[in-house]
């Protein structure tokens, strides 16, 4: 920040601007560009009260707030175009800043364009209905806490893990703890989960677990092959009415 106080109390020991740049490691333009504006505001050392550079530079260089004339973007047409598949915020904003272009408005950056957007969804509370059909899907997965289980013989306190089936449509669920997340008890978790809901469902959806998912892709998963056997299998036994 510029030392405006020092500026000022130096020039009033008449010492030359010069000097007082040299002083202050400013430049002289700076120093005549401070003593001009202080002179046509009538401030000069001493001050009449006490000044901070801080409060020197607010009298004599006052901010000036200009009103933004940025584009608003328009949210309940953003939130339509989102439930379209394929349509991302990255994209919408890209349409945004064309049609600013267009109308020769300035355009509000990403994450300004985003943010509106968010305070759009949480102030309306805006939700898309996802229509899904009973017996279709169901969603696979170990539960992110570990509950925990007591030895009786020795007291000891062993974590379990809890695995998670739950159908799309309906929100039923199967849970089975397990004292391990390997393939055998992934499996074993499947097989009990379509025994206890008595069928199978056309589309098993597990998250990207490693137990499930060799190498996780969003365009092609490569899944366990034991993993993949076994979906065979219960497809299999649906359609020749084992389930």
């Amino acid at each position: 920040m510029t030392k405006y106080r020092e500026i000022l109390r130096l020039q009033s020991q008449g010492i030359s601007q010069r000097t007082i740049a040299i002083s202050l490691s400013c430049s002289r333009n700076t120093v005549s560009k401070v003593l001009k504006r202080a002179e046509e505001l009538n401030v000069s050392w001493p001050f009449k009260k006490p000044f901070t550079d801080g409060e020197l530079q607010e009298l004599l260089f006052p901010k000036i707030k200009i009103p933004s004339k940025r584009k608003r973007p328009d949210c309940e047409y953003i939130h339509k175009e989102m439930a379209k598949s394929g349509v991302t915020l990255s994209l919408l904003w890209h349409e945004y800043r064309e049609a600013c272009r267009l109308s020769k408005e300035p355009p509000l950056m990403y994450s300004q364009f985003c943010y509106y957007y968010q305070q759009y969804v949480k102030k309306t509370r805006a939700t898309m209905h996802v229509i899904r059909k009973p017996g279709e899907q169901l969603e696979v997965d170990w539960a992110g806490q570990t509950a925990s289980i007591i030895d009786r013989d020795t007291g000891e306190i062993i974590d379990a893990y809890v695995f998670v089936g739950v159908l799309a449509s309906s929100g039923y669920a199967y849970v089975e703890a397990f004292l391990s997340q390997n393939l055998e008890c992934w499996i074993t978790a499947h097989v009990n989960m379509y025994q206890f809901f008595g069928g199978v469902t056309r589309i098993l959806i597990p998250d990207n677990l490693k137990t499930g998912v060799d190498k996780a892709s969003w365009y092609t998963p490569v899944i366990n092959k034991t993993y993949h056997e076994l979906a065979l299998t219960l497809r299999n036994s649906c359609y020749s009415g084992t389930y």
